[in-house]
């Protein structure tokens, strides 16, 4: 079975343990101003995880992203769901943030913490 680019730049980042420059390459060859933003968002430790998600916040709100899959319209309306290298940035972001052991967990739910936001 053939090796997509996302197991491949994932591959990659486990191994360095860091986003080094030709993953950050990679990562945009594959996704373009998507990987560009989840590289952002994971720079400015906006991937959270919480007892019950893991969270990406947004320019104007928050996403869940859960098994892959995200809250997002831009993974609802836009996506292939059948190309697994299709994703929201924020799936992507929490790809890459979970690979370089760059998310912000906090211990606690996020149910609750989103009645306060």
């Amino acid at each position: 079975m053939a090796v997509t680019g996302v197991e491949e730049w994932v591959a990659d980042l486990e191994a360095a343990g860091e986003l080094t420059p030709d993953a950050v390459s990679a990562i945009v060859d594959v996704h373009g101003d998507r990987g560009h933003q989840a590289i952002e968002a994971v720079g400015e430790s906006r991937v959270k995880q919480y007892r019950d998600f893991t969270v990406v916040v947004g320019h104007d709100d928050e996403y869940i992203v859960e098994d892959g899959g995200c809250t997002c319209a831009d993974s609802e309306y836009n996506l292939d769901a059948d190309d697994p290298d299709q994703l929201c940035w924020h799936a992507i972001a929490v790809r890459i943030a979970e690979a370089i052991d760059a998310v912000d967990e906090h211990d606690m739910w996020y149910s609750e913490v989103r009645e306060f936001l």
